[in-house]
């Protein structure tokens, strides 16, 4: 199991120390280990903090936080806990986001590195904002429109496709997470909590959504892509094919 130091926490949550210390003195945060001087936090700590900061983000007070987690800890077993939090909060893309500065996309993208361009690119989420610099949080989905501009497609059509690809798949998340809670939260009730026993179970289910839901975009995504091809080759070159002997 790995163990970090405070600074290397707050860097692996995405936070700062200061933070940190602020979440441990409002009692969302269980103390470190000591081991002399120094404070040891486990990787129960960084999934924990990994909530603590999501549920801010959404708005939730420290007050709020402090109760849901109150109420997940009451009469279960702590490390069950932290396993589906983490299970929760892991990032479903094992890509390792990349910063740029804002001269480098000019160099890249040229007169097409506008203002409104990076705007649109900041609102879709392919970029963040990180004081002077840009984080890229998926190069490959940056690879892909560099290929595409590569091809002859201009800047304001591959983040037009961006924006398409984004409205659609948020509808197909919600597709995926309407259907369990539909099927497997609702039965249990509005307040349901889940006991110890269900931890694990639901854990295990959070774990195995990831991959299912990416296998079934990505089957659906090629069937309709041989389809759309085989209907485009059809309308631009059908006659050409069907005169060959």
């Amino acid at each position: 199991m790995s163990e970090y130091r405070v600074d290397d926490l707050a860097r692996a949550a995405g936070t700062t120390v200061g933070n940190v210390r602020v979440y441990q003195d409002r009692g969302l945060l269980p103390p470190p280990v000591r081991q002399g001087r120094v404070a040891i936090y486990s990787e129960a700590h960084l999934a924990r903090l990994r909530i603590i900061v999501n549920m801010l983000a959404r708005g939730y007070t420290f007050a709020q936080i402090k109760e849901i987690l109150a109420a997940w800890e009451s009469g279960r077993d702590l490390a069950e806990v932290l396993g589906l939090e983490q299970a929760l909060t892991e990032p479903w893309s094992d890509e390792v986001p990349t910063t740029v500065s804002a001269a480098e996309l000019v160099r890249e993208f040229g007169k097409y590195a506008t203002p409104d361009n990076v705007r649109r690119a900041l609102r879709l989420g392919v970029l963040q904002r990180r004081g002077l610099h840009f984080v890229v949080l998926s190069p490959r989905l940056l690879q892909a429109g560099r290929e595409l501009i590569a091809a002859g497609v201009p800047v304001p059509a591959v983040l037009d496709l961006a924006e398409r690809l984004r409205e659609s798949l948020d509808g197909v998340a919600g597709l995926f997470l309407d259907m369990v809670s539909r099927h497997v939260l609702d039965p249990h009730g509005e307040k349901w909590v889940p006991s110890k026993e269900e931890i694990p179970e639901l854990t295990a289910l959070t774990g195995r959504l990831r991959p299912l839901a990416q296998s079934a975009v990505s089957a659906t995504l090629a069937l309709a892509m041989t389809a759309e091809l085989a209907n485009l080759l059809d309308e631009r070159f059908g006659s050409l094919l069907r005169e060959q002997p």
